[in-house]
Formats: C-alpha cells, sequence, structure tokens
C-alpha cells in the first residue's frame, strides 16, 4: 500500500478500487503463512503474564437489577455493581444451597439470593468471599488466581485504546467448541482475511511479521489491507497486531481513516460441554475513533450503529469459530497438518 497522505490532507476516507481481481484469481498467501510463524507467535503470547485476569463481557451489559455472568474453566462468576456503583463480584454459586446467583437480582447495590434471601454487598458472608473485578470502561474483568495459576498482578493487562470520550465502542460475544490458543492462533494468522473473508477485505498483504525477538516493537503482524464497503468503495488501512496476554489479541489501526482505532480479541475459557469438550467465549470490543468532524455524530447515532458493528463482527465471527472449531479438532484427534 502506498504511504497514505497525512491526515489534514485527506479529503475522503473512501478508494474506489479499479480492477478488482477475482477471488480465485489474488495470490495465494500459504506459503508466507508459515505454520511455524504462527506457532512461534502463538507460543509467545501463552508465556506472558496475564496476572490471572480474565473478561467476564461487556461493561455497558451490567444492569442496575441484574447481575453479569460468565462462566470461566468450570467456575460460575457473577459481576455487579455496588451501591457506589462500582462493580464487585465473586463466586456464582450461592454457598447456602447452591443456588444460581446469575438469576438473583440487585437491589440497592446488594445481591439478594433468590432462593433463600441471602444478601451479598461485596465482602464475605457465609463462605461467599469476592473476587478482584476490574471495569476499564469497556469490559468487566475478573480475577481467578485458582484458574490462572500465575502471580497475580493488581489489574488487567490492557494495551494502548483510544480515549473513551472520542470513541465509538461496540462488543460482540460468541462461544465457540474449541479452546483458548484456537482463537488466538486465528487471530494471528492475517493471511487468511481476504481468502476466507471476501466480503469484508480486499487486497490484503501482510508487511511485516515476527522477528522472533519478541519485542513489544518486533513481535507484531502488520497489513495493508481494504475493508470493502459496497461495489467497488473501500477504505485502504494499516493495522497491526499484537499479543500483549495469552488470551487477548489486539489490532491497532495506524495509518488510515480510523487510525487510533482499535479491536480486541478476547478469549475466555468456559469448560467442557455435556460431551466434555472444551468452549471459549469470544469477546471482541471495538473501539472506533476518527479525528474527523463528522465523527462526533456517528459517536452520537452510538445506540443506532452498535447493532450494525456487532452485526459486522458477528459475520467474521461466524466464520472464525468455525476455523477454531476445526483447528481444535484436528488438534484433539492428532491430525492437525505440522
Amino acid at each position: 500500500m502506498k504511504p497514505l497522505p497525512p491526515p489534514g490532507r485527506r479529503r475522503l476516507p473512501l478508494s474506489l478500487r479499479r480492477g478488482g481481481v477475482a477471488w480465485e484469481r489474488q495470490r495465494p498467501t500459504w506459503r508466507d503463512a508459515a505454520p511455524a510463524v504462527i506457532t512461534q507467535a502463538l507460543k509467545r503470547a501463552q508465556s506472558r503474564p496475564s496476572g490471572n485476569w480474565y473478561v467476564i463481557g461487556a461493561a455497558a451489559d451490567l444492569r442496575a437489577d441484574r447481575p453479569l455472568a460468565r462462566t470461566v474453566q468450570g467456575r460460575e462468576v457473577v459481576v455487579w455493581r455496588g451501591a457506589d456503583g462500582r462493580p464487585v463480584g465473586g463466586p456464582g454459586i450461592c454457598p447456602h444451597l447452591g443456588a444460581p446467583l446469575r438469576d438473583s437480582p440487585v437491589r440497592r447495590g446488594t445481591l439478594v439470593c433468590h432462593w433463600h434471601g441471602l444478601a451479598l454487598d461485596g465482602t464475605p458472608c457465609a463462605g461467599w468471599a469476592p473476587l478482584p473485578v476490574h471495569d476499564d470502561g469497556v469490559l468487566l474483568w475478573a480475577r481467578l488466581d485458582e484458574v490462572g495459576g500465575e502471580a497475580p498482578l493488581d489489574g488487567p493487562v490492557i494495551a494502548r485504546r483510544p480515549e473513551r470520550t472520542r470513541a465509538l465502542t461496540a462488543v460482540h460475544v460468541g462461544v465457540g467448541v474449541c479452546e483458548v490458543e484456537d482463537i488466538v492462533a486465528n487471530r494471528l494468522d492475517p493471511w487468511h482475511g481476504a481468502w476466507f473473508h471476501p466480503y469484508s477485505f480486499v487486497d490484503l498483504t501482510v508487511v511485516g511479521s515476527p522477528d522472533g525477538s519478541g519485542s513489544d516493537t518486533g513481535d507484531a503482524f502488520t497489513v495493508d489491507v481494504s475493508f470493502k464497503l459496497a461495489g467497488r468503495l473501500v477504505v485502504p488501512v494499516r493495522a497491526v497486531f499484537t499479543a500483549p496476554e495469552p488470551r487477548t489479541v489486539v489490532m491497532h489501526i495506524t495509518e488510515g481513516e480510523g487510525e487510533g482505532s482499535v479491536v480486541e480479541t478476547h478469549a475466555t475459557p468456559i469448560g467442557p460441554d455435556e460431551l466434555g469438550r472444551p468452549r471459549t467465549a469470544v469477546i471482541e470490543a471495538v473501539m472506533a475513533a476518527s479525528d474527523r468532524p463528522g465523527f462526533a455524530m456517528a459517536r452520537r447515532a452510538a445506540p443506532l450503529l452498535r447493532p450494525l458493528v456487532r452485526s459486522a463482527a458477528a459475520r467474521l465471527w461466524r466464520d472464525d469459530l468455525a476455523y477454531a472449531e476445526r483447528r481444535w479438532q484436528l488438534r484433539s484427534s492428532g491430525r492437525f497438518p505440522g
């Protein structure tokens, strides 16, 4: 991709794609997508500390009268807002007789068990003990030291983001029959974009891949790609993919329209299904930003735009979860190439 003009000289964010190449005639990427490169990037991601923090869900989904629930590696977790508005959370099983606290209401900041009325205000009570939780303004996190087994950190590892006040945010949640590594490996394979998602991406070229140093600057995939809008209208950007911790891959738009925008993909292990197969939640946060004056209007229209953003993410993850599930099936049967 040719260098993009500076923001002050960019009049239109769109380009008219000339002489588009048919899907089957685009340049094959299988030689570039070397399994060893993806595998080593995955291993380095797995070696980074997470501090035992897991994404539970979207902060916007936490209502005043109900908790937000998630199962993490078989442990039920609930998070709700206390009387002061800050999130509190802990095990999702009532210590009295095992009621599912996800179904219990919140009254004036207190979670009240709907079986026998045990009231939990976020402090230890009747054998129930709170967990550390964190609200980063977009996502809710819980720290589960027993699950993670690492040295705990005071807060989750969060990559650089655009300022919340100037970003349009949306969160998509999906679940697949696979493990965390299958989700992360999918995101550390940018070469599949234009082949597997031709409805969204064209003219994709990986212009930089990890150099093996493991440094923040050297351990990244840099991609020039055009997002399809309609017909031949595309938005060309440069995107950089990094994995700041074992269960997260972040895409930063570093050049082009929406420079500074971020897409965070978080994988949270749920636990086995009724057949004993692993399940993983994909929680993807889109944080779109732009210096264009008209973007302020887009932020004001966020309630109308968020469903569209979620729909686009859902379409991509419909395919990518199939990709991740296939990878897990092959790995679990010993048939995964390499």
